[in-house]
């Protein structure tokens, strides 16, 4: 089963994927908090008391969910400032379905530029520092058509003014995602191939 590595710089990200227990327990309130805050802004919704108790919740859970969900998802935290960015990768089986949903994207969505990476070739960048609706988060993306599967690197932020000094920090990120596989043989062995 094909599963996403990544490099990510320990100086600039936290992941939060593999963070159980206390460890990043705070990078991983903070990522979830601002999540929250950025979907409740686009959706014109006010700021609830004890929405801080929901994100403690979810911030306990996220580990065990990302472990189920088996190297599909990372996510990583930019490490000085947990609440000024948030950055999951996520590796998705390229259905009829999925590929309908992308190719119906708004037309936003096709000022796209093209993205190199050194294990996945080719793919798409597409960076949204200003959206065009103010409650809308700075926001960009990344994408890689492997076939099978779309790898995608998406990136939210919450400050407009600073979110164009961190780009150089998301291509450097989005430049380490590679796909591995696990290759069984025989009963026992498993062969791991990196990407070479």
């Amino acid at each position: 089963m094909a599963r996403l590595q990544a490099d990510a710089s320990s100086a600039l990200w936290v992941p939060v994927t593999g963070s159980l227990g206390l460890r990043g327990r705070r990078h991983r309130k903070a990522a979830i908090r601002m999540l929250l805050q950025q979907a409740n802004g686009a959706m014109g919704a006010q700021a609830r008391p004890g929405g801080g108790a929901f994100a403690w919740m979810l911030s306990q859970a996220t580990p065990f969910l990302m472990r189920k969900a088996e190297g599909r998802v990372l996510v990583w935290v930019w490490k000085d400032d947990p609440e000024l960015l948030v950055a999951m990768a996520q590796l998705q089986e390229a259905t009829p379905q999925v590929r309908a949903t992308r190719a119906m994207m708004p037309m936003e969505y096709d000022d796209t530029e093209t993205f190199r990476n050194p294990h996945l070739g080719n793919g798409e960048r597409l960076l949204m520092p200003l959206p065009p609706t103010p409650s809308t988060p700075p926001f960009a993306t990344y994408t890689w058509d492997a076939g099978t599967h779309f790898v995608t690197l998406t990136a939210v932020g919450s400050d407009r003014e600073r979110f164009g000094t961190l780009t150089g920090a998301l291509d450097d990120l989005a430049r380490t995602l590679r796909l591995v596989d696990d290759l069984t043989v025989g009963e026992a062995a498993v062969l791991r191939l990196d990407p070479s």
